[in-house]
């Protein structure tokens, strides 16, 4: 199996229902997505897929949908103040973790045809979640 992996930086706010440590407070991150990509075959070129590929679509997709948005529970009590202030906020059913949120990353670039390995997600330079599918039985 051949993997390639691309960094995709963006900045995001959010904050945490029902947490008593610090991330109950709206605050931000400088994220990076470390998305990789598996293939069983190279193409004709020798490459598995091609960086600019996934820039073009998961980059492309990161940079209008959650670079400078504020990622929210749906259930948030601060989800209609921020609408009706015409804030951009997206919402997850369940809380904004970066493992939610990497989830979220996935299922997005998988429904849009990327053989999408894992998702990474970084809040910081020392602290990262992911998620990726079982394997199959």
């Amino acid at each position: 199996m051949y993997s390639v992996t691309k960094l995709i930086h963006f900045c995001y706010g959010h904050r945490l229902l029902d947490y008593q440590g610090k991330c109950r407070r709206l605050h931000g991150h400088n994220g990076t997505v470390e998305i990789t990509i598996d293939k069983p075959r190279l193409d004709s070129r020798g490459i598995a897929m091609d960086f600019e590929d996934i820039k073009s679509i998961v980059q492309l997709w990161i940079d209008a949908e959650l670079d400078h948005r504020t990622i929210l529970s749906a259930k948030d009590p601060l989800v209609p103040v921020l609408r009706k202030l015409e804030e951009p906020v997206v919402t997850l059913p369940g809380n904004p973790t970066a493992e939610a949120i990497a989830k979220h990353i996935f299922d997005t670039v998988k429904s849009r045809g990327v053989p999408v390995a894992s998702v990474k997600l970084w809040e910081n330079p020392t602290s990262c979640a992911g998620y990726r599918e079982a394997p199959s039985t």
